[in-house]
């Protein structure tokens, strides 16, 4: 019987985020800016088996490291995900990926009367009502922001 493997090259230097949903990897590279021009060497990998996920996705990037922000864009879209840093072949550090208890600054409240969206020193806040499907409930206003329209700010928003 033949063994199912999947073959990836290893990266000397870089990122490989594991674990993502199946059929998230395009969002992932969205949010890090990712076109296929910068000159990063990229592995994508999508729907293959897990046994954590059932499905998941997975993407290698030689010489791109995570800022903070990216990481917490990833973990809105991917909170299963995780994040490991790879240097001279190694993996020196794996972070697992959660989400926090407030989001600040990252989306914008649906709600177009709220004073987050009127007033330019307020910093959107949300907290986390659900995490599966993801549900997120403004601190000013309490309107509430569900996993798609968190989907649709990351991937129409950034540029």
């Amino acid at each position: 019987m033949k063994e199912k493997t999947l073959i990836v090259n290893r990266i000397r230097e870089g990122t490989v985020i594991d674990h993502i949903p199946a059929g998230r990897a395009l969002a992932v590279l969205h949010v890090l800016g990712i076109k296929g021009n910068e000159g990063y060497s990229v592995a994508l990998v999508m729907n293959v088996e897990s046994r954590k996920l059932g499905k998941k996705d997975i993407v290698k990037i030689e010489g791109k490291f995570l800022d903070e922000r990216e990481t917490s864009l990833i973990t809105l879209i991917a909170p299963t995900a995780t994040v490991n840093i790879i240097k001279d072949y190694e993996v020196v550090e794996k972070r697992k990926l959660k989400l926090p208890d407030e989001i600040r600054g990252l989306l914008t409240c649906p709600n177009t009367s709220c004073i987050s969206r009127n007033d330019v020193e307020a910093v959107s806040k949300f907290r986390i009502v659900k995490t599966s499907p993801l549900l997120l409930k403004c601190e000013y206003c309490e309107t509430y922001i569900t996993e798609e329209e968190v989907m649709r700010q990351i991937l129409h928003e950034i540029r």
